[in-house]
């Protein structure tokens, strides 16, 4: 009887997954060893098919970014604020990666190995193009600036189609995140959200000031007198909803909604390109849904 070792077909599809699996070890290979303490930066180098080996708090990346999704085989590094340092000296990674909020970090990380710093969200800066400079700088760092282009293109045209799918009919929006039963940050300008809202077409009701990363502290008496459709980015913290059940100011301003507040699922809002299109997808699939009840 022949080996179906020998048979030429199976042979064939044998070589086939061989040379595939090699291309992909060869992949993994050029791919640097990077650790980062940032889920933007993380995000982007998932996004770009070069995954970080390890990322500060992976279980919360989970909770707040979700997608793109971490490899199951990222290393927790531990709090951001203060990683595990002997568990990120015993990886040798060859370069650490931090945004400019953990520079009090440096003087430690970079007994371990360099440390690369990468900024989004500085003031006077149009958002959208720091996104797309984050993007292409992790592409040139680690050797994939193809890859960069087309997650900066894919995610314009995706981007553009689903502002195509709106009625042009939207009222402007006020979103908010609650902090506790009376107080929420809104979003306005220098924000992923904002950026999100100019490429859709959409307009945002807040014109307040904002800090850094585009949003304001504020209390809900602050948002009363907004012709706006609520919008609520999730999670809300513990209590926070029987609070509100109780009625009061928030009940007013649901009764003021233009439109039944929308929900969202929890949204990276210091994100990058990955977050961005994954609020523009939630954002346009409710308006979406709502419109066709």
């Amino acid at each position: 009887m022949e080996s179906p070792l020998l048979r030429p077909r199976s042979a064939l599809s044998w070589l086939a997954s061989l040379f595939a699996a090699l291309v992909t070890a060869a992949a993994m290979a050029d791919t640097p060893r990077l650790a980062t303490l940032d889920w933007t930066l993380a995000e982007t180098l998932v996004a770009l098919e070069a995954p970080p080996l390890a990322v500060a708090q992976v279980e919360a990346y989970r909770a707040w970014v979700d997608k793109p999704a971490l490899p199951a085989t990222t290393i927790d590094l531990g709090l951001r604020s203060q990683p595990n340092l002997e568990l990120l000296a015993s990886l040798a990674p060859e370069r650490i990666l931090i945004s400019p909020m953990f520079a009090n970090l440096v003087p430690r990380l970079e007994r371990i190995a360099p440390v690369e710093s990468l900024a989004l969200y500085r003031p006077g800066r149009d958002t959208w193009t720091e996104m797309r400079e984050l993007t292409r700088s992790l592409g040139d760092l680690v050797g994939r600036p193809e890859a960069a282009e087309r997650l900066i293109d894919k995610t314009e045209a995706r981007l553009e189609t689903l502002r195509g799918r709106l009625d042009g009919e939207a009222p402007a929006l006020v979103m908010v995140q609650f902090m506790d039963g009376r107080h929420v940050r809104v979003f306005g300008d220098n924000g992923l959200f904002q950026a999100v809202l100019g490429r859709l077409g959409l307009e945002n009701a807040w014109t307040g000031p904002t800090n850094a990363w585009g949003f304001s502290l504020v209390g809900l008496e602050a948002l009363a007198g907004l012709e706006a459709r609520l919008v609520v980015v999730e999670p809300y913290p513990a209590g926070v909803h029987e609070t509100l059940a109780e009625g009061g100011l928030w009940e007013h301003l649901v009764e003021a909604s233009e439109g039944a507040p929308i929900v969202l699922p929890p949204v990276w809002s210091f994100g990058a390109l990955p977050s961005a299109a994954r609020f523009a997808e939630l954002l346009v699939g409710a308006l979406e849904a709502d419109d066709a009840v």
